[in-house]
C-alpha cells in the first residue's frame, strides 16, 4: 500500500490545494495522512487562541475523515513557524512516523510566511528523515528519502504577484464532491476569511480556484503540482503514475489569478 503524507501550515490549506488529489489516491487504495504544522489558532476574532486551536483541529479531523484519512497537528504556534533546528526535528519525526512513499508540501513561494517556512521544513525534513544520526524521537529513520511534491501556492502566485505554473495536474472532477465536503467542515473560517481576506464565501472561493487551475490544463477542475527532484531526492514519477488517467500534462500557463 502506497503511503501519502500531505503537510501544510493550517487547517483548510490542504483542502484548498490538494483535497481532490488525496481523495482520488484514497479511492485508489493509498493510505493518506494529513498534517498541519499549526492549529491555525490565529484564524478567529470570536474565540481565544486555545479555543480556536481546538475548533480547527476538530474541523481538520472531520475533513480528513471524509476520505478515510488520518489527521494530525504538529502544534507549532500560528504565525510562528520558523526554519530552526527544534522545528525541523519535530517535522522530521512526523515524517518518520508516517513512513510515507510520497510527501506533498507547500510551495516555497506563497503569500503567507508560515506556508513558506513549512515548505523548507518539509523539504529538509524529508532529507533528514533517512539520516540515522539525526535524532528526533521514537520513530525509526526511513530507509530512503520519500518522493517530494510541491502544491500550488494559494492563488497560483508568489508574493510579488508573479504566477507559479504547475508541472502537472490532477483532474479532480470526479472528486469535487469529496473536496467540497472536506472544505465544508471548516465552518469556523467562513467569518475569518471574509474579515481577513475579503472573501465572502470560503467554499465558493475554493471551487473557483479549482476551476481556474482546471483551465490551465483544459479540464473542468484540477490541482497543480511540481516534483522536487534535486539530488538526492527521488526523481521517478511515482505520484504521476498513481494518478493514472487523472494525470494532466501540458500546462498552458493560464494567468494564475490570485486567491479568489
Amino acid at each position: 500500500m502506497t503511503r501519502i503524507l500531505a503537510i501544510h501550515a493550517h487547517p483548510d490549506d490542504i483542502e484548498t490545494l490538494a483535497a481532490g488529489t488525496l481523495a482520488l489516491l484514497a479511492r485508489g487504495g493509498c493510505a493518506v495522512s494529513i498534517v498541519t504544522v499549526t492549529a491555525g489558532e490565529g484564524g478567529s476574532t470570536e474565540h481565544t487562541p486555545e479555543e480556536t486551536a481546538r475548533i480547527r483541529q476538530d474541523e481538520g479531523a472531520a475533513a480528513a475523515a471524509v476520505i478515510g484519512a488520518r489527521y494530525g497537528c504538529a502544534g507549532v504556534p500560528d504565525l510562528s513557524v520558523f526554519n530552526d533546528d527544534p522545528t525541523r526535528r519535530r517535522i522530521t519525526e512526523l515524517i518518520r512516523a508516517a513512513a510515507p512513499d510520497i510527501v506533498l508540501a507547500p510551495s516555497p513561494a506563497d503569500y503567507h510566511p508560515d506556508h513558506e517556512a513549512v515548505s523548507v521544513l518539509v523539504r529538509d525534513g524529508c532529507f533528514a528523515a533517512s539520516v540515522p544520526n539525526y535524532r528526533t524521537g521514537d520513530a525509526a529513520p526511513l530507509a530512503a528519502i520519500p518522493h517530494l511534491y510541491l502544491m500550488d501556492p494559494i492563488g497560483g502566485r508568489d508574493r510579488s504577484g508573479s504566477p507559479i505554473d504547475p508541472e502537472f495536474g490532477a483532474d479532480i472532477a470526479a472528486a469535487m464532491d469529496d473536496k467540497r465536503r472536506m472544505m465544508a467542515q471548516h465552518v469556523s473560517q467562513d467569518h475569518w476569511v471574509a474579515r481577513q481576506h475579503g472573501i465572502s464565501d470560503h467554499l465558493a472561493s475554493m471551487e473557483r480556484w479549482s476551476r481556474r487551475r482546471g483551465r490551465t490544463f483544459g479540464a473542468g477542475f484540477a490541482e497543480g503540482f511540481r516534483q522536487y527532484r534535486h539530488h538526492p531526492y527521488p526523481a521517478t514519477p511515482l505520484l504521476q503514475e498513481l494518478l493514472g488517467d487523472a494525470l494532466l500534462v501540458g500546462a498552458g500557463g493560464e494567468d494564475g489569478g490570485g486567491w479568489d
